[in-house]
């Protein structure tokens, strides 16, 4: 509870900030000057960073490119990729597929890739902007020494819907909602499906009765007949292009849907929701550990943390952005001291219940609905009733607008 007071707390003081400046980075605006940042100029390094897609200014629409900005500071190489979830990241990582210097997993995820010593401790010496990171993110669960992370974003998950076909959304329910068969999104990760799933259930998201998860899970079943897609960052074409009517997906990117889309709405379920915090880590086995340090740091710069935060349109973890930050972009997803009191932070499941979500997962990804002799037809049938009549309700709404 006191982390989500310190959130709510932040995020009010967070609104009467300033407006952006989009010019280039000056060194007379960075916190560490050239004898940091100019320490392995000419030494040809390259970093290795993988982070969410989406989840980096980098020069569209007349922001800040930040991995060039990095690059030419330095000197340093950035390959920089993206994944689109916790679980692909990991996956990827866990394998030995690919190297990289760092990465940026949920905070979940991270405490669970403590635990299976997948991460390095981090030399603070050689990050000396871990200062100007908010005490609300400092020492949270996942990593409660901060031994091996430095807090990045952090939002919330919510729904976004097209509000010509949708009137309000309040609940979870509405993913459920038989009206809108054929035009619902899920997400493709297990933790977020599970953890909506839960609250719609009035379960904590991180519980381990496995009873709960069982049910759970029936319920993800029962939704899958409705469900057009399980997607990540295919949500963004899908919802900004009309091809989908509701979907949850994390404030941040909702604010770039509705961007590009300007009939799409955003709301909060009453249920309650996640509450995440992103971070940097870096993994086993990087090869540039000073170097990849030096990157976390800059990105701690409050002129460039800014820049990330007014382009991906998450919350910053990091103080002194005043003088940078668009606050009024962010009005549309700010959520309120109710929001944030009943939102839940994921944290690292025990063995059992991480493999038996991984299995339940399966089984709802492998799932026929048909399975039922009697209540596919009997589904089908109702659900082909209500979607005629929502059509010509569409139909005879079209019509009265263009007479």
């Amino acid at each position: 509870m006191k982390k989500l007071i310190s959130l709510s707390l932040v995020l009010l003081l967070m609104m009467g900030l300033g407006v952006p400046a989009f010019a280039a980075v000056d060194q007379s605006e960075l916190l560490c000057g050239e004898d940091y940042y100019g320490r392995f100029r000419d030494q040809n390094i390259t970093l290795n960073v993988y982070n969410w897609g989406e989840y980096i200014s980098d020069g569209s629409d007349d922001m800040l490119d930040v991995v060039s900005e990095f690059e030419d500071l330095t000197g340093i190489s950035v390959n920089y990729t993206t994944f689109a979830s916790n679980e692909e990241m990991y996956a990827k990582i866990k394998s030995g597929g690919a190297q990289y210097d760092v990465i940026v997993p949920s905070d979940y995820m991270v405490a669970r890739m403590i635990n299976e010593d997948m991460l390095l401790p981090l030399d603070y010496s050689n990050i000396p902007n871990f200062q100007m990171v908010d005490d609300a993110y400092k020492y949270m669960e996942y990593d409660s020494e901060n031994l091996y992370s430095v807090p990045y974003m952090w939002g919330l998950v919510g729904i976004i819907y097209d509000s010509t076909q949708i009137d309000e959304v309040t609940s979870w329910d509405v993913l459920w909602d038989e009206r809108y068969m054929g035009d619902i999104l899920m997400f493709s990760n297990s933790r977020d499906a599970f953890g909506i799933s839960l609250l719609r259930l009035g379960y904590p998201i991180n519980t381990e009765n496995l009873e709960q998860l069982e049910e759970a899970a029936e319920e993800l079943k029962d939704q899958k007949m409705l469900v057009q897609a399980y997607v990540m960052d295919a949500n963004f074409n899908k919802m900004e292009g009309g091809e989908a009517v509701v979907a949850p997906y994390y404030a941040g990117d909702a604010l770039t849907m509705m961007d590009e889309n300007p009939d799409l709405a955003f709301a909060y379920p009453e249920e309650g929701t996640n509450i995440f915090v992103d971070a940097f880590v870096i993994p086993a086995g990087c090869a540039n550990q000073e170097a990849a340090e030096m990157f976390i740091n800059f990105m701690c710069e409050p002129r460039i943390a800014a820049e990330n935060a007014n382009y991906i349109g998450y919350f910053t973890t990091v103080n002194g952005v005043d003088d940078y930050l668009d606050s009024e972009y962010f009005e549309p997803v700010w959520p309120t001291e109710e929001d944030i009191a009943k939102a839940q932070v994921f944290s690292a499941l025990g063995e059992e219940a991480n493999l038996y979500m991984d299995r339940l997962w399966t089984e709802i990804l492998s799932y026929n609905q048909t399975g039922n002799e009697w209540f596919g037809p009997v589904f089908l049938v109702v659900a082909l009733a209500a979607s005629i009549t929502i059509n010509i309700v569409r139909a005879t709404k079209k019509k009265r607008e263009i007479f």
